[in-house]
């Protein structure tokens, strides 16, 4: 309210005291005498008092503290530093109000800070002294009691929070939750979020929504989750969860256009745990879960293996509650008369009705090298129990399995190691289908010997030629790892199925990219890692020296370069970017 006093100015406009008003004007050195007491006693006036007091005390745990500081002097927003109660509080945002009021010729001015607090523990704390501009206020002693007294009747808002297990073992996942219960139109609002050293704390899945009936009140309640991996032995304290928002006031909802938001926080309850060691006598590769199981697949699915012919053996180890980086490689030994190709393993997790599943997937393509019977001995993944509190074990049981000899195959020799000739030139009409015949064989051989020394024959008459005639073009076609390679063409050709002219680019590739070493296929392979396309290049390599040619699919194949050629881009150490940049 501001109010203006005109009541001696209409006085001195009167015409029956006009000559008494000119009598009034004073001398220029008592004018600035006067303005100089006025500003001394402004001066003297401004910044008389700082006032502090809470709404109650004692306070429970978890319960909001309204705090209020007011000096009497207009001041900025930032002349108090309520970072000092940080130590023992969490604090809501403060809200500054300022105010002028002149009654009656005289000014006052007023500025006011309000915040929530809630405090960290019980015990006995002390809001200390605030200063502003020279003036302090009292201390005042704050009493915080359990919170187990704490009820939640008629409380607009309020947190719950709880552990699923409060005593585990280091590097076993619990579950967090956060159940916020609020009655009214929440609009926006913050929760804080779960922070502990040594602990990797991530939210599962996506907040829930429901309705919960708590003493006869009706709440909606906001659920969040979270995992938390403990990566260390001892006693831990989860700091209570804090909430702050908007909500409508229900004093102006009924103008629910102009309806007003009021600040509204909340705080729940700190939540203490303790983690185990491992213990002792464990042996392998630390995992606590409820279940970890081991499966397998065949590719296709059969007990009888082929002599030569590469089948897929797929291993999946699935565990609950475990994060997919805690899965350990398997230990896979195979008995002499196969040979083993792995893949990279490939681990994932989802979130399966609240809680994680974690599985790792090895992919082998198995050869048989020899025929009988082979047993493939068990795979056992040793695991401690959370449930049961004790050793247990993931495993496959040994397997026997039956190889015949490849009616088809002249050799038992495995097809990595087995000699391929120089893919002959893309003019070539139709590969050329070799019989089993002994002779036939030979008679190639033969033919192969003779070509050869007649190309060194020829290399030797053109080094005695004349000089003049040695800069002569040659005539002879280019070999194959002097034309360019051709991905297109490529591509075509593993599409139709054409391993004559596939052998041919992708040795072309490997001599470009890899090594200029490289003009057969064996070579190839042992220079690939292992991988998919060394797993095709092998099937592509023993293309060449099958009795009789089986369909070769060349789909795969191409796959397989497209994305070995892929990661190389990626794992380049020139285009990979650092995971954690300084």
């Amino acid at each position: 309210m501001v109010t203006f006093s005109n009541s001696r100015s209409h006085w001195c406009n009167s015409p029956r005291t006009m000559v008494q008003c000119k009598n009034m004007k004073r001398p220029l050195w008592q004018s600035l005498l006067l303005l100089s007491l006025l500003t001394l006693t402004s001066v003297a006036q401004a910044a008389t008092s700082l006032n502090v007091r809470v709404d109650k005390n004692p306070v429970m745990l978890g319960e909001e503290l309204q705090l209020s500081v007011q000096v009497d002097e207009k001041v900025s927003s930032s002349a108090i530093d309520f970072s000092v109660l940080e130590k023992n509080f969490r604090l809501g945002p403060p809200s500054v109000s300022q105010s002028m009021q002149i009654i009656n010729g005289q000014s006052s001015q007023s500025t006011i800070w309000q915040l929530s607090l809630f405090a960290k523990t019980t015990g006995n704390f002390e809001i200390p002294a605030f200063n502003v501009r020279g003036i302090s206020s009292s201390p005042i002693s704050i009493e915080v009691i359990p919170a187990s007294q704490q009820t939640t009747d008629k409380q607009v808002l309020f947190i719950e929070s709880s552990l699923s297990q409060t005593d585990l073992y280091v590097q076993q996942m619990v579950y967090y939750d956060v159940k916020i219960f609020f009655s009214g139109d929440l609009q926006r609002g913050s929760l804080s979020q779960p922070e502990l050293p040594d602990t990797t704390i991530e939210q599962v899945g996506k907040d829930v929504e429901g309705t919960e009936l708590v003493n006869g009140i009706r709440y909606q309640t906001i659920t969040r989750r979270y995992s938390l991996i403990p990566q260390q032995s001892g006693s831990f304290t989860l700091d209570a969860p804090f909430f702050n928002g908007e909500m409508i006031d229900r004093n102006s909802s009924r103008y629910d256009y102009f309806a007003k938001t009021q600040t509204i926080s909340a705080q729940g309850q700190a939540v203490e745990f303790q983690v185990k060691a491992m213990p002792v006598d464990f042996k392998g590769d630390w995992l606590v879960s409820e279940l970890v199981a081991l499966t397998e697949e065949w590719t296709p699915l059969s007990t009888t293996l082929v002599q030569g012919e590469p089948v897929t053996r797929t291993i999946t180890l699935t565990a609950m509650d475990l994060a997919d980086h805690q899965l350990p490689d398997l230990q896979i030994n195979l008995p002499a008369g196969i040979k083993n190709y792995a893949e990279q393993p490939q681990a994932k997790k989802a979130e399966r009705n609240g809680r994680i599943v974690a599985q790792k997937v090895f992919t082998s393509a198995v050869i048989a090298t020899q025929s009988g019977e082979l047993k493939l001995p068990a795979v056992r993944v040793p695991w401690w129990n959370s449930k049961t509190n004790q050793l247990a074990y993931a495993e496959l049981p040994e397997r026997t399995l039956t190889v015949t000899v490849n009616p088809n195959q002249t050799s038992q020799a495995p097809p990595a190691v087995a000699a391929v000739e120089t893919p002959v030139s893309e003019t070539a009409a139709t590969p050329q289908v070799i019989s089993d015949n002994r002779w036939q064989w030979n008679y190639l051989s033969g033919l192969l010997l003779l070509m050869w020394l007649l190309t060194a024959a020829v290399a030797v008459w053109g080094w005695l030629l004349p000089r003049s005639r040695m800069h002569t073009p040659a005539t002879s076609a280019p070999q194959a790892s002097e034309v360019k390679f051709n991905a297109r063409r490529f591509k075509a050709a593993c599409l139709a199925n054409d391993h004559i002219v596939a052998s041919q680019q992708l040795l072309r590739w490997a001599s470009q990219q890899l090594d200029a070493d490289i003009q057969q296929l064996p070579q190839l392979i042992k220079a690939l890692p292992q991988s998919a396309l060394r797993q095709e290049t092998e099937k592509l390599a023993y293309q060449a020296y099958q009795a009789q040619q089986t369909p070769w699919l060349g789909t795969a194949l191409f796959e397989a370069w497209a994305k070995y050629k892929h990661l190389q881009q990626v794992e380049s150490p020139a285009l990979l970017k650092p995971f954690y940049p300084k």
